[in-house]
């Protein structure tokens, strides 16, 4: 999975990612409008340092990095230091304020966001054996024929038995180590702030038994073969990362996006601005609509005590991004 997907010849090193999925930064500058509005929250909180740091993490082309500093104030945007951080090649004529960088930067100040990366980050996939003994799942290129492979032992082993226990017959669990591990390294790079992953996923309560490791090739899914032509996703185990958890539906709600319909009163007094404004209510429903995007799940991990409260729950106080 990560020669396929990052190695010479990769998927995300060869290819754009926006040809063959769409994400919520796809879909709506709401989204955008949503993440500068985080943002703010937290140059407010951190008290207006000199650099405020926005670090879009897996960047793709910078959609969003761009997408957000076009939202937030002039004065915000001169003290703004934005980085894609993202393992393909830096894209021809990206706006130079801009930072390209593979890993995250370290020691800053301010709002790491990444949407969509942590499915992304490869993991071993186990089957349980008619025995129950969880063994790894191997596969072969180009064709995609699995067999079983050896049993999944040390920290992989513990990870399942705490985060995803397989029974026997067939039932199948997506390893999240290497993600939890990815992301404890993303949020570590702060020196205070917000890391905020947002992403499919699922909890311990509802695991999918067979797993969600799957292929997209031009918005359509296909077999999950690590042959470099696709693209490999897998949900994440969001309660294995740590941090506060709510639903896209409640997080962007709080931060203003409603997909409630504009007054009818407005159509006959200014009809342009209604048609701007039902656009925009319909942007953010399906932004936030149940069964889908609306359901992917926001995991928030303040970093430094003047942050805590942005990933307060529903009753605590101050800006919490959960109601």
């Amino acid at each position: 999975m990560e020669r396929a997907l990052y190695g010479p010849g990769g998927f995300f090193l060869t290819r754009s990612p926006a040809d063959h999925f769409r994400t919520s930064v796809h879909v709506s500058g709401r989204f955008a409008e949503a993440v500068a509005a985080l943002l703010l929250r937290v140059d407010t909180a951190l008290g207006h340092p000199s650099d405020l740091a926005f670090v879009d993490m897996a960047a793709g082309r910078a959609e969003l990095a761009l997408a957000v500093l076009r939202q937030v104030p002039a004065p915000v945007a001169a003290r703004l230091r934005l980085y894609a951080v993202e393992r393909a090649a830096r894209p021809e004529g990206l706006d130079p304020r801009i930072g390209w960088t593979a890993c995250p930067p370290a020691g800053v100040r301010g709002l790491l966001f990444a949407n969509e990366w942590l499915d992304n980050v490869p993991l071993p996939v186990a089957e349980a054996d008619e025995r129950g003994i969880a063994r790894y799942v191997e596969v072969r290129v180009p064709d995609g024929a699995e067999r079983l492979g050896a049993p999944v032992a040390g920290e992989d082993l513990r990870w399942l038995r705490t985060w995803w226990p397989l029974e026997a017959g067939g039932a199948r669990a997506e390893i999240g180590l290497t993600r939890d591990r990815a992301w404890a390294d993303a949020v570590g790079s702060l020196a205070e702030g917000l890391a905020v992953a947002v992403d499919y996923g699922h909890t311990r309560a509802a695991r999918p038994p067979y797993g969600t490791l799957t292929g997209y090739r031009a918005g359509r899914q296909v077999p999950p073969v690590p042959d470099g032509g696709r693209d490999l996703t897998a949900h994440v185990a969001m309660d294995a990362l740590g941090g506060t958890m709510t639903t896209q539906r409640e997080a962007l709600r709080a931060l203003g996006v409603d997909g409630g319909r504009p007054p009818l009163a407005l159509a006959s007094t200014d009809p342009a601005a209604y048609v701007r404004a039902l656009a925009a209510a319909g942007e953010a429903a399906e932004l936030t609509a149940t069964g889908g995007l609306g359901d992917f799940l926001w995991v928030t991990a303040p970093v430094g005590p003047r942050c805590a409260d942005l990933a307060a729950g529903p009753d605590a106080p101050g800006p919490a991004l959960s109601r």
